[in-house]
């Protein structure tokens, strides 16, 4: 029998997953996908061959995510038939679709043993993305981000203009050449309770030829310096919080000060932050004030479903409070010194030592009362 130290044991399992990660590919490329173009610098620094390195990044939810995404997928291939993690290519850019529905037409075209279970109404390109519960209720309110629905188009345009890409496992879809793509579905998957939401839209050539426009200029770029940075930075966006060049976007500034310094250079950039920050402070003002009186307004309604919003209460609950003048009598029936000017938190500290439960009563106020607002929920 063979016996194994403890010490042999790697101190966390999460060394793995991250080590693991680091070798993907889309953590080495140097050719831009179209699940990069969230942040034009961030483009740009892969273009660039950029040195990546980011000792603050926390990528466990990442991490988790991508085994569930990955788990969904190849269980929708082997049970549905889909056509799954599908390369597609052409001078600019490269992306990975995760899911493509053919219709009739596309799959009569395909080998039988290839042919999907369910044929699609339209030929459709889907995204699958996992969310935490925190960001969930937007989600299900204001459905994919700008740079994931300039994900999807460029998937689309590709399979339009070009095709799939010519590769092993993948050359008798290559076959089809362009196929036209009528739909484009985004399939949202709560990480936390497995609830899922799935919005779909007409191809729109035009917002596709935005976003090609968009990689377009991040191309043309000389440096990655010459381009934005569209997200707030460190400490206020999670896209820059883990992002792999955040060392080479944010320069350092002084101990303890904001990254966010670095974007002052001049009496000219404080004027200008001045001046956005007090047309921001009244928008907030006026946004917390309208708050304030709806808030009101709702104070005596049930919950509910109200048209497309659900109402919730949370709070408002009989709160329990220390029952000081029957400890005083504890005290006194245990022959323990009862304090000139009772101390609540010193009296509860010895009657616990000294084996007693603490008596409590009912206070006369409750616990606050918060307003909880969400997507309307559907009926059981």
């Amino acid at each position: 029998m063979t016996t194994m130290t403890t010490a042999a044991l790697p101190g966390s399992i999460w060394g793995a997953a991250h080590h693991a990660d680091a070798r993907r590919p889309r953590s080495v490329q140097t050719q831009l996908g179209a699940s990069d173009t969230i942040c034009q610098r961030r483009a740009g620094y892969i273009l660039a061959g950029a040195e990546r390195n980011n000792p603050y990044a926390d990528k466990r939810a990442a991490i988790l995510g991508t085994y569930i995404h990955r788990g969904l997928l190849e269980d929708a291939r082997r049970e549905y038939g889909w056509l799954v993690e599908r390369v597609v290519a052409n001078d600019l850019i490269r992306g990975h679709i995760d899911a493509v529905h053919l219709d009739a037409e596309a799959a009569a075209r395909v080998p039988k043993r290839h042919r999907p279970l369910v044929l699609a109404e339209a030929l459709t390109v889907e995204d699958v993305k996992t969310k935490s519960s925190r960001i969930w209720d937007r989600v299900l309110r204001f459905g994919p981000t700008a740079a994931e629905m300039r994900q999807v188009l460029l998937y689309a345009l590709l399979l339009r203009e070009v095709g799939f890409a010519d590769l092993p496992g993948q050359r008798y879809l290559h076959r089809l050449g362009p196929l036209d793509v009528q739909r484009i579905r985004f399939r949202f998957v709560c990480r936390d309770t497995g609830e899922e939401h799935v919005q779909e839209f007409p191809f729109d050539l035009w917002l596709a030829e935005e976003a090609r426009w968009w990689v377009e200029r991040v191309l043309e770029a000389e440096t990655p310096e010459e381009l934005r940075r569209d997200h707030d930075g460190p400490g206020l966006s999670t896209v820059c919080d883990n992002c792999p060049f955040i060392t080479a976007c944010w320069p350092e500034v002084a101990p303890g000060a904001p990254a966010q310094t670095a974007l002052v250079h001049d009496d000219a950039d404080r004027a200008d932050a001045l001046d956005r920050y007090v047309r921001a402070h009244e928008r907030w003002r006026a946004a917390d004030a309208e708050k304030k009186k709806v808030r009101k307004m709702l104070d005596a309604s049930p919950e509910g479903n109200y048209g497309r919003n659900h109402l919730g209460w949370t709070g408002g609950n009989d709160k329990d409070e220390t029952d000081v003048p029957a400890m005083v009598g504890m005290f006194e029936d245990a022959d323990l010194v009862v304090p000139m000017v009772p101390d609540a938190e010193a009296m509860v500290k010895i009657l616990r030592r000294a084996g007693f439960v603490v008596p409590v009563r009912r206070a006369a106020a409750q616990t606050s009362r918060s307003i909880k607002v969400s997507v309307a929920r559907k009926a059981a």
